[in-house]
């Protein structure tokens, strides 16, 4: 299959098998940079440096420069779609992201019906200002948070190893979890749509949270599968070409029905599947994305250099983008990182 399009992180996603395959890694802009610590430091809270539309820009663009990745992703914050539905989100330095939980029906109907799209214009702002910076081979990769996810941190208020708090709403009171997971969903349409008409080549709905449901079949396609389904369906409704990604960590019996309801372009695979036995249970023409384990970057050397060639050895004549099974880690060492897009670019 050959494509029109020049950017090969598209040309991957419209099906076309690209060799080199181009690269991105999740968390690109992040911790592991000193230029986006100096920055960082600067800032303010966190939230403050996903809303200014200057920082939030130049953090985007660092990694661009530094290692000319084949897309550059949004800097933001899954947690700034319940932040505008008015639930308070505060960032606490060393321990993640603090939430007044929403555990119920009451505390539901105190947040807005609809994404009041306003409130998010700084993140918008931000879009419309990298695509006009960034470089013509470069692709533009907006996201958002599948509802289950974000539904997680509502619910629990922060990060839980398990997601047990959400898992226990959702057999204790089915009708709340409907009805806050339905509230995500139609956020998640508009935030993702206006992303797109912002300058967004593609979007990624991030499930980080799908292995929580993979035991329970019938939770799994209730929260994870079919909300990620009608977030698809809701953004090309709008915007028929849109290219879509989603990434069902942890799925493994899901992961196959996600790749069979083929409502997505590309699925992210995890570090902690085996390539060489999932792909064949994959259509050989939906693209992938991912895989390589964080902790190999930062060891480096010769054990990167084996993950690198081991992962490129699996994908060889399919559409796949590489990337990082999971999101790049602070103790991570740059010079690891230009290792590793030297190699596959010299593949």
């Amino acid at each position: 299959m050959t494509s029109v399009e020049t950017k090969p992180f598209l040309r991957v996603l419209a099906g076309e098998p690209v060799w080199p395959p181009p690269i991105w890694i999740m968390r690109q802009a992040g911790r592991y940079l000193p230029e986006y610590r100096e920055l960082r430091a600067r800032a303010g809270s966190f939230l403050d440096l996903c809303y200014d539309p200057g920082l939030a820009t130049e953090v985007t663009l660092q990694p661009i420069r530094r290692f000319g990745f084949d897309a550059a992703i949004l800097f933001s914050d899954i947690l700034v779609v319940p932040h505008a539905l008015g639930q308070d989100v505060r960032f606490v330095e060393g321990e993640g992201p603090r939430l007044d939980p929403v555990t119920g029906r009451a505390e539901l109907d105190r947040l807005a019906p609809e994404l009041p799209l306003g409130r998010l214009a700084p993140v918008l702002e931000t879009v419309r200002r990298v695509k006009a910076a960034l470089p013509p081979a470069t692709a533009l990769l907006g996201f958002c948070g599948a509802p289950w996810t974000v539904a997680t941190y509502m619910i629990a208020g922060r990060g839980t190893p398990d997601q047990a708090p959400a898992v226990r709403a959702a057999r204790s009171d089915p009708e709340f979890m409907s009805l806050l997971i339905a509230r995500l969903i139609a956020s998640s349409i508009t935030y993702l749509a206006a992303q797109i008409e912002a300058g967004a080549d593609a979007v990624q709905i991030f499930e980080s949270h799908a292995g929580a449901l993979d035991s329970d079949p019938v939770l799994f396609r209730a929260l994870s599968l079919d909300p990620m389904r009608r977030i698809a369906e809701g953004v090309r409704a709008r915007h028929p070409a849109a290219r879509i990604i989603v990434f069902p960590r942890g799925a493994r019996a899901g992961l196959a029905e996600v790749a069979r309801a083929r409502f997505a372009n590309a699925i992210g695979l995890d570090q902690d599947l085996d390539l060489a036995a999932t792909l064949p249970r994959l259509p050989s023409n939906l693209a992938t994305q991912g895989n390589l384990d964080p902790m190999l970057l930062i060891e480096g050397g010769p054990a990167l250099d084996r993950g690198i060639d081991q992962a490129l050895k699996a994908v060889r004549g399919r559409p796949h983008v590489f990337n990082l099974g999971h999101g790049i880690t602070p103790p991570t060492p740059p010079d690891n990182v230009a290792r590793l897009v030297e190699r596959v670019r010299a593949a």
